[in-house]
C-alpha cells in the first residue's frame, strides 16, 4: 500500500470501519509527521454534547499507527505491531473539528533496526496532540507500540 491520505482513508473503510464511520480522516503523512482530523457530530458525541473520548482515541492512535506502518513498509521486513499501553489526558471539551498531530516518526526507525538486529521485540511511546479549530489543546494521547520481526 502506498502511504497517502487517500489510501489510508480507504484502508480505514475496510480495516477500521468504526473510525471511518465516526468521521476520522488522515489529512497528511510524511516520514516524521501524521495528521488526522475528525468533526464533532451527532454520531460521535457523548451525552455532554462533545466528542466521545473513544473517537478522539481512534484519531490519535491512527496518527501514531500510520507512522509505524509507514516505517515498517519502508524497512522491507515482516514486522508485527501492537498497542501495548495508552494514556490519555483531556483538557477541554472537544467540539467542532479536532485535529490530531503526531510528530514522532523519528522514533520508529531505531526501534525497527534494533528489532531486526536482535530478533527481539521492541517498545516505544508516541504522542498525539488534539487541538480544536482555535488551536487550543483538547487532548493528549500517548501510545506504547510493540514491534517484533516475524
Amino acid at each position: 500500500m502506498e502511504f497517502t491520505p487517500s489510501k489510508l482513508n480507504t484502508f480505514l473503510f475496510f480495516k477500521l470501519p468504526s473510525a471511518f464511520w465516526s468521521g476520522v480522516r488522515v489529512k497528511e503523512i510524511s516520514p516524521t509527521l501524521c495528521i488526522a482530523a475528525v468533526k464533532h457530530r451527532w454520531f460521535n458525541q457523548n451525552p455532554f454534547n462533545s466528542m466521545y473520548f473513544a473517537v478522539q482515541a481512534m484519531a490519535a492512535e491512527l496518527t501514531t499507527g500510520a507512522l509505524v506502518m509507514y516505517h515498517i513498509k519502508k524497512s522491507g521486513k515482516k514486522i508485527s505491531m501492537l498497542v501495548a499501553n495508552n494514556k490519555g489526558n483531556f483538557s477541554k471539551k472537544a467540539t467542532g473539528r479536532i485535529t490530531f498531530t503526531c510528530n514522532d516518526g523519528h522514533l520508529i526507525d531505531q526501534a525497527i533496526q534494533t528489532a531486526i538486529a536482535t530478533g527481539e521485540g521492541q517498545t516505544f511511546w508516541m504522542k498525539s496532540i488534539g487541538t480544536d479549530q482555535k488551536g487550543d489543546q483538547v487532548s493528549e494521547m500517548e501510545f506504547e507500540w510493540s514491534i517484533k520481526v516475524k
